[in-house]
């Protein structure tokens, strides 16, 4: 037979289950983050739709009204029928392609370049002491500015193009890690060498993961860097050998005096940029966020 507890027992026992069951009701997601597919359609995709109506409407008016002459201000539907004419000819694919496969190829490159770099400034001192504010002064360097110099060193050839783009995204990359690295615990890093991880495991297992959220925003801009770094060396470094890219569409714009052109070439390169973002680094920024629980800023 159970021998019956006093009351004040019953109490604490109650008050520490009703603890309990708030600090799980703190890490279940609230009902208002449980939406249905209609509702993050309502509130992710709605309000970029509507501001780009938008502006299409308010473009449309401005064209309308002639404050500025057609050579200067096309209508939109100009723009559309230019991008049009490029898909149907077939040059659309071959412009975007040229593009976006050598700034993919050039931020895989940079990534396999300044992540173990940006390790190296985080934790050798003397590195950090002195190329640290070199890596940022670099990042810091307009991009364009390395166009001139990688004409002159590799010619009008794609190795100057490469090389204007990992001049623009390895420093963006490297200091991102080690703003990411900077912020872990000091705890975590001893944790593993009392547990016997050495440098590499160290690095891959603890610092990298750890220094995550740094690194993706790292990523984010270096990617950001190399696709602008990509369209100024394209824009400058133009040349049958170098194939038609956005950047020299853009200049074949210019050259003909086509405005629809030269917006066009803009509407894509920014239609590139906006993919990428939500394609890529989006669903990668989301993941880390529920990985570490931070819903609410999803």
């Amino acid at each position: 037979m159970a021998t019956p507890q006093p009351p004040e027992t019953l109490e604490a026992d109650r008050g520490l289950a009703a603890v309990g069951a708030g600090l799980d009701a703190l890490d279940a997601p609230s009902q208002n983050q449980r939406r249905s597919p209609w509702q993050r359609f309502l509130r992710t995709a709605l309000p970029p739709i509507v501001a780009f109506a938008l502006l299409l409407g308010a473009w449309q008016a401005l064209w309308a009204a002639a404050f500025w002459p057609e050579y200067q201000l096309p209508a939109p539907a100009a723009v559309w029928d230019t991008i049009w004419a490029t898909v149907r000819s077939g040059d659309a694919g071959e412009i975007l392609w040229t593009s976006v496969s050598r700034a993919v190829l050039g931020f895989v490159v940079a990534v396999i370049i300044a992540t173990p770099l940006g390790l190296l400034i985080a934790k050798v001192r003397v590195v950090r002491a002195a190329i640290g504010s070199l890596l940022t002064g670099l990042q810091s360097l307009p991009s364009v500015a390395w166009v001139p110099a990688a004409i002159l060193w590799f010619g009008l050839t794609p190795s100057a193009i490469y090389f204007v783009v990992l001049m623009g995204s390895v420093p963006s990359i490297a200091n991102g890690l080690v703003s990411g690295i900077d912020q872990i615990p000091p705890l975590l890093p001893r944790v593993g060498q009392a547990l016997g991880a050495g440098k590499l495991s160290s690095a891959r297992h603890i610092l990298l993961p750890a220094a995550l959220p740094g690194y993706l925003a790292g990523l984010k801009q270096g990617w950001a860097f190399s696709w602008r770094s990509l369209m100024a060396a394209e824009i400058i470094a133009t040349s049958p050998q170098l194939g038609l890219g956005l950047g020299q569409f853009l200049h074949n714009g210019q050259s003909l005096n086509d405005i629809s052109m030269v917006i066009a070439a803009i509407f894509l390169i920014l239609l590139v940029g906006i993919g990428i973002e939500l394609l890529l680094f989006r669903p990668l920024e989301r993941a880390v966020l529920r990985a570490r629980g931070l819903t609410g800023a999803l």
